[in-house]
């Protein structure tokens, strides 16, 4: 069986395209890492890294346009390994929290030129922790290629590869846009995406939800993600997942009450008041034929949920409503519908997209956002060694102001959120993160 994929070779589908054009504006990457336990030499982990690349068509391109900006296009970049930074820490404090650090300072603002290619990077921080040898994976990919589920699918296959597992090597898929079911497809597609955007606007007309408001304003060209790591513990986990059953309620509703809750009330906002906070909502499944979790690719749609801020009203009913309402949604299609409209309003080249970026910024419907990737199959251990800590971070580029990016694995939840530094104060992103935790954790002790 050949380990090495065909090569990528066209334009940009409409989402790529836009997301393109955001990082451009400013960095748009998603940020995966994973910790191993155990010894793993240099050369394995280079080697292994070259073998994911081989494995995985849009790991081996470079993104060009024509003279005028448009019409871009991925071309082969077959020449170019993943940049892999390792890095020996010798200090405890560097060994346990090093690769926070490394995220937040270098790879959520990192810029991966997409002319060169490939549009990935790597870093390795090995060192010794309590019971041996560390080694801290970390990948840094443009979100043009990649979302949650990708990074942390690829982090899987780095460490199999590392210990000599096998990992098949995937083919050439098409746009996402062209695996649509039917109906989200050519006319009738776009009458669906004018339906939602007419619901969309009436919502935003009715309700007038708040959104994050600015601390200060930053120029979009000047706009800088910063990251804070949270996590709930196994335990608590359990407790989490056995009350959301009890109470009918999904984790990701309870987390999103949490934040819409830690928001207003962080705000000072008037009992009543409409927030509007979007979930991405991972896709594969619902294409024809479905794409796999293997399949490096950005195969999500943010979907918004109003929110009605009422501090009479248990949180569990919210986390209701709000689960029940993104359910709706997506039964009807609402994620495909969500990427028509941008294919229909976005820009087409970066010269072109200050208008569309400034009503985003002013009057977009979502500025803060939950992603939650749910328990995510990563196995606790890849051959000899441990895996622990795996998760993934989002920066922001020009697409919002304050973000969560949330997934179960290892007997822990890991819940990053990153926030547009001077648009939020650090302290208040501080703040409002440890409040969203605090919600959650009261809420599970509550029920018992």
């Amino acid at each position: 069986m050949s380990t090495t994929s065909p090569t990528v070779r066209r334009e940009l589908s409409p989402l790529e395209r836009w997301y393109w054009i955001a990082d451009q504006i400013s960095p748009l990457n998603v940020v995966g890492r994973v910790r191993l336990h155990g010894p793993v030499s240099r050369a394995a982990l280079r080697t292994a890294l070259d073998g994911l690349q081989a494995r995985h068509p849009l790991l081996r391109v470079a993104i060009e346009a024509d003279p005028t900006g448009r019409h871009p296009r991925f071309v082969g970049a077959d020449d170019r390994p993943v940049p892999l930074d390792h890095r020996v820490l010798d200090s405890p404090e560097d060994v346990e929290s090093g690769w926070r650090r490394v995220v937040d300072e270098e790879l959520v603002n990192g810029r991966i030129d997409p002319r060169t290619g490939p549009l990935a990077t790597a870093v390795v921080l090995s060192g010794s922790g309590p019971d041996g040898e560390v080694h801290d994976l970390i990948l840094s990919l443009l979100h043009v290629v990649a979302d949650g589920t990708t990074l942390i699918t690829l982090l899987r296959q780095w460490a199999q590869l590392a210990v000599g597992a096998p990992v098949e090597a995937r083919t050439v898929l098409p746009p996402a846009e062209d695996l649509f079911p039917a109906e989200h497809r050519g006319a009738e597609g776009r009458v669906r995406a004018k339906e939602k955007a007419d619901r969309d606007e009436g919502d935003l007309e009715r309700l007038r939800p708040r959104r994050v408001d600015a601390d200060r304003p930053v120029p979009f060209e000047e706009r800088r993600t910063r990251f804070l790591h949270r996590s709930l513990d196994g335990p608590a986990l359990e407790r989490l997942a056995a009350s959301c059953r009890a109470h009918g309620a999904t984790v990701h509703g309870v987390l999103a009450a949490a934040m819409v809750r830690a928001l207003a009330v962080d705000a000072g906002a008037d009992e009543g008041a409409w927030y509007s906070i979007g979930s991405p909502v991972d896709f594969r499944a619902g294409l024809e034929p479905a794409v796999a979790a293997d399949d490096v690719g950005s195969y999500v749609a943010t979907l918004p949920t109003l929110v009605e801020h009422r501090t009479d009203l248990p949180l569990w009913e919210t986390a209701r409503l709000i689960s029940a309402d993104l359910k709706a949604r997506k039964a009807r299609g609402e994620q495909f519908s969500m990427i028509n409209g941008i294919g229909a309003a976005g820009p087409q080249n970066l010269a072109e997209s200050l208008p569309f970026v400034r009503h985003l910024d002013e009057r977009g419907p979502i500025n803060f956002c939950l992603s939650n990737i749910g328990r995510t199959p990563f196995p606790d251990t890849v051959g000899p060694l441990r895996a622990s800590g795996a998760q993934f971070i989002a920066s922001l580029s020009v697409v919002g102001a304050f973000v969560a990016t949330v997934n179960s694995t290892h007997h822990q939840l890991a819940w990053n959120f990153t926030y547009a530094q001077g648009i939020v104060r650090d302290d208040r992103a501080e703040r409002l993160a440890d409040h969203c935790v605090e919600l959650v954790l009261a809420l599970v002790r509550t029920a018992g």
